[in-house]
């Protein structure tokens, strides 16, 4: 049975794995894993209130992540829920854990009265564009990097 755990300030060791998990997931190992950051600097990310580190666990092992962070709004008192990265192991797709991760993520973001959850996903990744078109609405945008 999987369990999803919001990731605290002494979840280190799951957080190291989330990393596998998305180097793994996302073929690029050396964007996650080759410069991890320090013990210090997981806690105090772990400890914001502006990331959120959610782990799907199969027993102890971690089967799916997510990576969001909270923005606050400007115009409002409001917050919105961006979610960053989203992964599932190849072996426990198609099996609930991403959708288990989002319902997750929406209590949390439900309980700081965030408004909305929103989360790119790229052409041609028609497993990830699947999945957001049954849980929300589509919103074609451009996205630009601005180096």
């Amino acid at each position: 049975m999987t369990t999803v755990h919001h990731l605290g300030p002494d979840d280190k060791p799951l957080f190291d794995d989330m990393l596998t998990l998305f180097g793994e997931a996302f073929d690029d190992l050396k964007t996650y894993c080759a410069a991890r950051p320090s013990d210090s600097y997981v806690r105090e990310l772990l400890a914001s209130s502006s990331f959120i580190a959610l782990a799907a666990l199969n027993d102890t092992s971690v089967v799916g992540a997510l990576a969001a962070y909270e923005l606050r709004k400007f115009e409002q008192e409001r917050r919105e829920i961006y979610i960053y990265d989203l992964a599932v192991a190849e072996n426990h797709r198609r099996k609930g854990v991403a959708t288990s991760l989002i319902k997750r993520l929406q209590q949390i973001a439900n309980d700081r009265r965030a408004y909305v959850i929103f989360v790119q996903a790229d052409y041609g990744d028609d497993a990830a564009i699947a999945l957001y078109t049954k849980l929300g609405r589509r919103e074609d945008v451009m996205h630009f990097d601005i180096p």
